[in-house]
């Protein structure tokens, strides 16, 4: 069985990236394994983390499951990002958003969760 053991996010700007996704998110960093280019995610699963590009790549799609879409979507505004509007589907909601810093994920609310 092969399953995602680790994946890192590029980001221009670790301090800023820290503080919108731990203000997103609630995500805290371990600072003993981060470095002034690299931010571990603490008590991830799995394990992950931000590293520091000239140009962030944004061309996997990460989804992140959330309990309310429409809360997090207005989140990510006040934290100076940009949300689509949900869509819905059969599996749920879900809409592209991205970061202060222009790097775009997605969010999923399972259809169970409304």
């Amino acid at each position: 069985m092969i399953q995602l053991g680790y994946f890192t996010l590029d980001t221009a700007d670790i301090a800023k990236a820290r503080a919108f996704y731990s203000g997103l998110f609630g995500w805290s960093f371990d600072d003993e394994a981060s470095k002034p280019t690299y931010a571990h995610v603490k008590d991830s699963d799995p394990a992950f983390g931000f590293v520091k590009a000239e140009r962030p790549a944004s061309e996997t799609n990460l989804y992140f499951r959330v309990d309310d879409i429409h809360a997090v979507c207005a989140r990510v505004v006040e934290l100076g990002g940009k949300a689509a509007i949900p869509a819905e589907s059969a599996s749920g909601l879900s809409c592209v958003v991205c970061d202060d810093q222009g790097f775009s994920f997605s969010l999923w609310q399972a259809a169970e969760d409304y």
